[in-house]
């Protein structure tokens, strides 16, 4: 096959070594000179890796398989090194083991730079960097949310244990009056008529049975139970305190935090009905502002895994999403829509070069619709 990129490197990413492969001219011969080198995950070693690799060998082009987060440093390293003149591919395992052709006695690395020579591989998506630190804090803050929320499954069922049927009268255990009675209990309290008159607000009209729900066999070791769950808790709402500061909110004047920068962008999203600003901040953190990545508003839809269907599936609140789909993107409110539906005469309004894109009321033309930059270059919302 015809080579595309005459220098090239492949890069073969594990935990503690990486095995490096270069693919330069031989200036001797009429062939291609290939050097292996194999150089461990330290970061200094990665920039000895990365200035052999362009200094060294000239090379222009370099592919490595998105394994994990270990080719993360690696590619720190490449780009501290080459800047941003050097192309590199961060590619698909499955991609790479899908290309027919390869032997068995080639290396992973081997095979990598031959395939980039001849431009068989497509890297994955990598937004910028300002939008990768926004993706972390969104992620952790959806990850300390779900974990939460176990927790207070766990308190809850230690309360199942002890015959206290709080949530069975008060419709938020861990509201006002129901975090009153719970650290009542962790302090000794086990009389019902005492801890139901704790009660706050409308909840002083179900007096009678929380009185009944109160009354159980609440033991000591409940108690202790109890008190470590609490302070979970609260050390985790602490923890989404500081990370919900930190992301900020476009309703601020200016907008504070890392949402500041694409504000434009949340609030067009936010004009689709079903989307409010914590989903909106966690589409722009995983797909990027940046919509020219996307051929068109189908490619958009199918990145995520939202292909357009005529009804919503019913949502799962735990398990992994379907195959294909995306973790991340679906995760924020745990559903698993197929398609982001529009109410009749809700749909956004859609101008410009964006009305041909978003015909057909996809999900991926309704976001490519949000992000639409107008001529003038400044964002415009839909």
């Amino acid at each position: 096959m015809e080579i595309l990129y005459a220098r090239v490197g492949g890069i073969d990413v594990h935990k503690k070594q990486v095995t490096v492969t270069a693919r330069t001219p031989d200036p001797k011969h009429q062939a291609r000179w290939e050097t292996t080198r194999t150089f461990r995950t330290f970061y200094g070693e990665l920039l000895a890796m990365a200035s052999w690799l362009v200094v060294e060998r000239g090379v222009t082009h370099v592919s490595m398989e998105s394994t994990g987060p270990y080719w993360w440093p690696v590619y720190s390293a490449l780009r501290e090194v080459g800047g941003p003149k050097l192309v590199i591919e961060v590619v698909n395992a499955a991609h790479v083991k899908a290309v027919p052709g390869r032997k068995t006695d080639v290396k992973d690395s081997q095979w990598l730079a031959q395939l980039m020579e001849v431009g068989l591989l497509r890297g994955s998506f990598l937004p910028p960097e300002q939008v990768r630190a926004m993706r972390d804090f969104t992620r952790y803050q959806t990850k300390l949310t779900e974990e939460r929320s176990r927790e207070k499954q766990r308190l809850l069922k230690v309360l199942e244990a002890a015959g206290i049927k709080l949530d069975n009268v008060a419709s938020d255990t861990f509201g006002v009056s129901g975090r009153s009675m719970l650290q009542a209990l962790v302090a000794g309290e086990r009389d019902p008529q005492v801890l139901a008159g704790l009660a706050r607000g409308v909840l002083r009209n179900k007096t009678e049975d929380l009185r009944l729900a109160l009354a159980g066999r609440f033991t000591a070791h409940h108690g202790q139970l109890v008190a470590l769950h609490l302070t979970r808790i609260d050390h985790l709402d602490q923890m989404l305190a500081q990370l919900t500061d930190t992301i900020g909110h476009i309703g601020d004047a200016p907008s504070s935090g890392l949402v500041g920068p694409f504000t434009a962008q949340i609030e067009g999203l936010m004009t689709i009905p079903g989307i409010g600003e914590r989903v909106a901040s966690v589409v722009v953190s995983e797909i990027g502002v940046d919509m020219a990545r996307f051929p068109t508003a189908k490619h958009l839809a199918a990145w995520p895994g939202w292909p357009p269907a005529t009804t919503n599936p019913p949502a799962t609140p735990l398990g992994p999403p379907p195959q294909g789909q995306h973790p991340h993107l679906l995760h924020p409110h745990r559903g698993r829509p197929g398609r982001l539906p529009h109410p009749p005469g809700s749909e956004p309004a859609i101008t410009g070069s964006t009305a041909a894109s978003a015909a057909g009321n996809t999900p991926g033309a309704a976001k490519k619709a949000a992000f639409a930059v107008a001529p003038h270059g400044g964002p415009t919302a839909a």
